[in-house]
Formats: structure tokens, C-alpha cells, sequence
């Protein structure tokens, strides 16, 4: 767990593991859209401004879903919403209105949205692959206790940590996984900074002693590697029965332009749904789901949908 990567010399500003991440990934979706879409024979630019636009969209739409997904913090502090710096991003929201900002603005330029999408969605799961390791670098998106060889430890003071010593109702435990004595704890119940414990209880706390993090699934990198795979298997489908596919005659009726786009939200939203089993930071709404597993379920009856109309399209129709 590294949050800060380096600090800028005598400005004195750190860079944020996971926002570099974040950034490395666009970078490189980036360049992965152009590299795709010279097929498309469209003005560069508008590929550049197209991302541009949806990265900042991207990043308030993944910071309302956060504070609507954890508003109770920001009650006694509003202005925090604004505190981006500090954390506290959401993927799957940064998505919805990265890609209604995308749709408008091709609309605007009258671009071919469903072939756009189909590379998009490509390098997006390329880019969320990046975006993850950014999450294990940052401590967020935790995974539950594991004794398997596979387990990481986060430090004292971690997301995780946190998680381990405090009960946690809102996921039906009662009791922390960890009961870490009273001398740990300020007189308001928040767990002491690292540098005011003693030497003996710094080392309580430290990788292999008792109080220390307790092995966790690493579901960032889970996350990560089968974004990755799920980028592989699109652009596959995309070349060899997608729209990427020029000869028309090998194009299948489940490849046609937007195909992969769907495609995409059928492969991931189930992965999600799989891997929302062994995270343990997201709180349970109902029927012991999270959230993002019900977004789960709609991504796949979306891909399903955009599938079922791609197919029926017509080569120059357009959504």
C-alpha cells in the first residue's frame, strides 16, 4: 500500500497513487482508441476532445456516486464533498457519466457512436485494469479475511484495518474481526496515529504480531487481471466477428457495430456481481447485495438489450 507515489520538488504536493494510476490508464486508452480507429478514417481530434471530456465527467460522476453511496459522512462536513484529494471515488459512476457525455457529444458531431463504442469498450476495461492497481495502491476496494497463500497485508491505519477492529452492522457483523485493546483508542473511540503508540505497541501492530492486519483477499488485483482478460476477449471478438472485422462476410449478426459494447457490460457486470463476494467494504442494501451487484444485474440485461438491437440494425443505422 503506497497512497503517495512522490512529492513534487518545493511544491510540496504529493502525487496520489491512485489518481496517477487512473491517469496512466486513460493515457493509455488513449492510445489504444487511436491505434483502433484508423479504420474509422475520423479527425484525431475529435477522439482527443472526445476523451478529454468524458475523463472529467468521469471523475464527478465517480465522486456523486461515492457521496451518495456514503453520504452519511459528509452530513457534518458538506464542504468535503468538494475534497477530491482526499478520496473517494467510484468507478462505476465515473462510467455512467463518462459515457452520456461521450453520446452527446459524438450526437454533436454526428460520429459513428456504436463503431466508437465497440473500441471504446476495449480500451475501457484496459483502462480499469490500471485504474485497480490504483485501488491496491491506495488500500480501498478491500477484500475479506483469507488464509490463502494469495493474501496481502495492509498496515496499521488502512481502510482495511479500520475495517477489522470496528464491528461493521451495515455488512451484519456485529463484532470486529480483530479486538484490539482500549489503550489503542483515543478517549472519542478513533484509533491512535501510528507515531503516538509505543515502541512495544508499534511492533503489537506490525506485519506477523498479534495485533496485527489480518490477511485479506486481494480483490483489487483480482479486479484488474480479469479486466485485462475481458479487454483481450473484446478486442478478439471485436477483429474477428466485431466491427473491427472489414471483410463484411465474416461479420456475424452478433458482431455488428455496438455488439462489443454490449458484450462488454454482459462479461463484466457477472465478474463484478462474483467478485462484490469476497470485498469487504461495500455495506449490503438488500437481500444481502451491494449495490454495485443490482448494477451488476442491470449491466447484464443492458448488454443483452444492445446486443438483441445492434443485430437487428442496419450497417448505417445509429442509435
Amino acid at each position: 500500500m503506497h497512497r503517495e507515489l512522490f512529492e513534487i520538488p518545493f511544491l510540496h504536493l504529493s502525487v496520489k497513487s491512485y489518481g496517477f494510476m487512473v491517469v496512466v490508464g486513460f493515457l493509455v486508452a488513449i492510445w489504444l482508441i487511436k491505434k483502433l480507429s484508423k479504420h474509422i478514417n475520423d479527425n484525431p481530434e475529435h477522439i482527443t476532445n472526445a476523451a478529454l471530456y468524458a475523463l472529467i465527467a468521469g471523475v464527478i460522476g465517480a465522486r456523486i456516486f461515492y457521496v451518495v453511496h456514503y453520504f452519511d459522512r459528509y452530513q457534518n462536513r458538506p464542504l468535503s464533498v468538494f475534497y477530491v484529494w482526499e478520496g473517494g471515488l467510484e468507478l462505476l459512476g465515473g462510467v455512467f457519466l463518462g459515457l452520456a457525455v461521450l453520446i452527446i457529444y459524438m450526437k454533436r458531431h454526428k460520429l459513428p457512436i456504436r463503431l466508437y463504442f465497440d473500441i471504446l469498450a476495449i480500451a475501457l476495461m484496459l483502462a480499469l485494469s490500471f485504474g485497480r492497481i490504483g485501488c491496491f495502491l491506495n488500500g480501498c476496494c478491500y477484500g475479506k479475511p483469507t488464509d490463502s497463500k494469495i493474501g496481502v497485508v495492509f498496515p496499521y491505519d488502512s481502510p482495511a484495518y479500520l475495517e477489522q477492529i470496528y464491528p461493521d452492522p451495515q455488512r451484519g457483523r456485529m463484532k470486529p474481526y480483530t479486538n484490539l485493546p482500549n489503550n489503542y483508542f483515543d478517549k472519542n473511540g478513533y484509533l491512535k496515529p501510528y507515531d503516538s503508540l509505543s515502541k512495544s505497541q508499534q511492533e503489537d501492530v506490525t506485519r506477523h504480531h498479534r495485533y496485527c492486519n489480518i490477511s485479506i483477499h486481494p480483490t483489487q488485483l483480482y479486479s484488474s487481471g480479469m479486466a485485462l482478460f475481458w479487454s483481450i476477449v473484446l478486442y478478439l471478438f471485436w477483429k474477428n466477428w466485431g466491427s473491427g472485422q472489414l471483410d463484411l462476410s465474416k461479420r456475424k449478426k452478433f458482431g455488428k457495430p455496438g455488439s462489443t459494447f454490449g458484450l462488454m457490460f454482459i462479461l463484466y457486470g457477472p465478474t463484478r456481481f462474483i467478485i462484490e463476494f469476497i470485498r469487504d467494504d461495500n455495506p449490503f442494501e438488500a437481500a444481502g447485495l451491494t449495490i454495485s451487484q443490482f448494477i451488476s444485474i442491470a449491466m447484464v440485461i443492458i448488454g443483452v438489450v444492445v446486443m438483441a438491437v445492434c443485430s437487428r440494425m442496419q450497417q448505417e443505422q445509429e442509435f
